[in-house]
């Protein structure tokens, strides 16, 4: 689980440029809860997923998972509890090395790390099941390096390198923003399956509001850094974009939703 209790996030505090990027924001979520996250540009969303992972420390606040509080815990330290996939297909694996020592590598997620043959035959026959249920025939390609994928498939190898080792939580940064069409839906569809196989805590930055409505089981909406709106159960199934629209306006007081930036795809 994930407990927030009035996260507060400044940039640039005391001078002209001053944000206030969350505004304190309280959340639980419920172990196996996946959520997906929309706002307008600025609204907080990777703030927020940077403040769980360690990438900056938070003003004020506290930040509890799985029973631990981490506030204060360097970004390194909680990489044993989170699993994040950023929005760049570049990131998250090493290019020059292998398929199977990229993967080598995530399954040492929270261990010392010694001197030892890099990738054991009992690794490779593992990798190779995991790498199978991807179905993009990566299994066969366990020697190839990891730059000369495609943007797709390094997404799908770096989700299964966050998920290896299970986490707590697992952070999805916009994963699927630098892809085209037909590989995003190819993506969503093996984040859902490694999501709901793990029963994985997951938050999922989207810009799109039929992803946010379609994938798991709450949505969040952010807006000036706070929590505007809180959906789950029948009131998310029965959501439609029209719908999600008109509450943010009502929520919002009439301000207007910048569509531009939530993408109706």
């Amino acid at each position: 689980m994930i407990g927030l209790e009035g996260l507060v996030k400044y940039f640039h505090r005391g001078s002209v440029n001053e944000v206030l990027a969350l505004a304190g924001i309280d959340l639980q979520l419920a172990a196996g809860d996946f959520v997906t996250v929309i706002g307008s540009n600025g609204a907080g969303k990777s703030t927020l997923l940077n403040a769980i992972a360690g990438t900056f420390p938070v003003d004020s606040g506290r930040i509890v998972v799985a029973g631990e509080e981490i506030t204060n815990w360097p970004e390194h330290r909680r990489a044993r509890l989170i699993g994040r996939v950023f929005q760049n297909p570049l990131l998250g694996s090493c290019p020059s090395a292998t398929i199977e020592q990229n993967l080598a590598l995530a399954a040492l997620r929270g261990q010392t790390r010694g001197l030892a043959k890099g990738v054991k035959g009992r690794d490779r026959q593992r990798f190779g099941n995991e790498l199978a249920r991807l179905g993009l025939g990566l299994e066969k390609r366990l020697g190839d390096k990891v730059g000369l994928l495609s943007g797709g498939q390094r997404q799908a190898l770096t989700m299964l390198m966050a998920t290896l080792v299970r986490p707590e939580v697992l952070l999805l940064d916009e994963h699927i923003a630098a892809l085209d069409p037909k590989t995003s839906t190819q993506i969503l569809a093996i984040t859902a399956e490694i999501v709901a196989d793990g029963r994985l805590t997951t938050l999922m930055i989207t810009h799109n509001m039929q992803h946010a409505i379609s994938y798991g089981n709450r949505l969040l909406m952010l807006h000036q850094g706070k929590v505007l709106l809180d959906l789950s159960g029948p009131e998310k199934e029965r959501l439609t974009v029209q719908d999600l629209i008109e509450q943010f306006h009502h929520a919002a007081r009439g301000e207007e939703l910048a569509l531009d930036s939530l993408l109706l795809a």
